[in-house]
C-alpha cells in the first residue's frame, strides 16, 4: 500500500544556537499509524523477511541499527557495502513503496563496540546519510551526529519519531575483567552516552512535542542492564537522566525501541512522574539471531525471548490512546506481542 500524502514540510526547531531540522509528513485518509522496525542485518546474507515488512504496510521503517556489517575506516568500502545493500532486491521494493528513516550502531558507524574515539566518524555519518537519502542541503550534513526527529501528522493524531545517535559521542566502556561479562557499569556520573549537545536537542525536542506518542530510537536496550554487553546500564545516570527528562517533559506516550541484541523482548518498568509504563522494545536481528541464546537476566522483561530472525511492528491507535507492539518472523508469524494504553 502507498502512503498517501498531502503534505510533505520541513520546520526548524531551535536550541541554543544551533538549528535542527525536523521533517514533517502528513497523512491523510489514515486513522491508525504503523511502524516497522529492525536492526542487524548482513547485507551478504538472506534477509527472508523483507516481503513480510511490506505486507505489514508500514508508514515507516525505521533501521534500528547495524544496517550493514562493514566494521572499517575505509570509505570506499563502506559505500560498497551500502551500495549492495540498496540493491537488495526485498529492500529495494521496499524502500519504494515505504520512507525509510534510522540510525547506526556500531558495524555500521565502524568500529566495534566503538564510541567518540572512533577516528573516521564524520566521513562515516555521510555514507550513512547517502544511504538514507537524506537532501545533500539537510542541516544534518553539518551537525555532528545523525540524531534526528520526524514528525508525522495524521487526521486524529500525531506520532514523532526520535532517533537518537548512541555512538558519536559515547565515551569509554568499563571492561569487566572480574566475571565472564564484558562490561560493567561505569562510576556513577562517568561518562556519556548522547553527549551534551544530544542532551540539550532532546531535551528541546521532548519538551517542545505535542504529539500523541514520542518513539525514542536507541541502537542500544535502555532497560536491560545486567547482561555485560552494551547497553544504557552501563551509564546508569545516563538511565536516570532520560527518565527523568522524559517525566520532566510532558510529552506524551513516550516508547523506545531498540537493537544490537541479536535477541527480541520487551521491557518495561514504572517511572516516577509517568501515568503510563516505559516500554523498551528490542528487536534483532533482521538476518542472524542468538540462536543459542539459553537464557540471561533481565529483571524488566515482559513475555518470553525470541531469538530467531524478526523485526519489530507498532501500531497505533489514537482513537483508543493504544499501541500494539508485535515480534514478526517469517511468513508474518507474530512471535510475541504486547498491547499498551497511554
Amino acid at each position: 500500500m502507498m502512503l498517501r500524502l498531502s503534505t510533505v514540510v520541513s520546520i526548524l526547531f531551535l536550541f541554543g544556537c544551533k538549528t535542527e531540522k525536523a521533517s514533517v509528513v502528513v497523512l491523510s485518509e489514515k486513522s491508525h499509524f504503523t511502524i516497522a522496525f529492525g536492526s542487524c542485518n548482513k547485507h551478504d546474507s538472506p534477509n527472508l523477511l523483507w516481503d513480510d515488512i511490506q505486507a505489514e504496510n508500514p508508514d515507516v521503517w525505521i533501521w534500528g541499527g547495524d544496517i550493514v556489517y562493514a566494521d572499517t575506516d575505509d570509505m570506499v568500502e563502506l559505500r560498497r557495502v551500502y551500495k549492495a545493500q540498496s540493491e537488495v532486491v526485498g529492500y529495494k521494493r521496499l524502500k519504494s513503496k515505504v520512507p525509510v528513516i534510522g540510525s547506526w550502531d556500531d558495524h555500521d558507524y565502524g568500529l566495534n563496540d566503538g564510541g567518540v574515539e572512533f577516528s573516521s566518524k564524520r566521513e562515516s555519518q555521510q555514507e550513512l546519510l547517502n544511504f538514507l537519502e537524506v537532501a545533500e542541503e539537510s542541516p544534518r550534513r553539518k551537525q555532528e551526529g545523525v540524531y534526528a526527529a520526524h514528525d508525522y501528522n495524521l487526521p486524529k493524531g500525531k506520532v514523532k519519531v526520535v532517533v537518537l545517535d548512541t555512538r558519536y559521542f559515547r565515551t569509554s566502556l568499563t571492561k569487566d575483567t572480574a566475571t565472564k561479562k564484558r562490561n560493567k557499569p561505569n562510576p556513577y556520573g562517568e561518562g556519556s552516552v548522547l553527549g551534551e549537545t544530544q542532551w540539550q536537542w532532546l531535551e528541546t525536542t521532548l519538551s517542545n512535542s505535542d504529539a500523541d506518542f514520542n518513539v525514542i530510537v536507541s541502537s542500544v536496550q535502555f532497560l536491560s542492564n545486567e547482561h555485560g554487553f552494551e547497553c544504557w546500564g552501563n551509564f546508569p545516570h545516563e538511565v536516570d537522566k532520560l527518565k527523568a527528562m522524559i517525566a520532566a517533559s510532558k510529552a506524551k506516550g513516550v516508547l523506545i525501541l531498540s537493537g544490537d541484541r541479536h535477541i527480541s523482548e520487551f521491557s518495561k518498568t514504572k517511572v516516577e512522574g509517568l501515568t503510563y509504563p516505559l516500554i523498551d522494545f528490542t528487536s534483532s536481528g533482521l538476518t542472524h539471531a542468538y540462536s543459542k541464546f539459553s537464557g540471561e537476566p533481565n529483571p524488566f522483561r515482559v513475555g518470553e525471548v525470541i531469538h530467531t530472525e524478526s523485526f519489530g511492528v507498532l501500531d497505533f491507535d489514537f482513537s483508543k490512546k493504544q499501541v500494539v507492539f508485535k515480534m514478526v518472523g517469517d511468513g508474518g508469524t507474530v512471535l510475541g506481542e504486547l498491547t499498551e494504553s497511554y
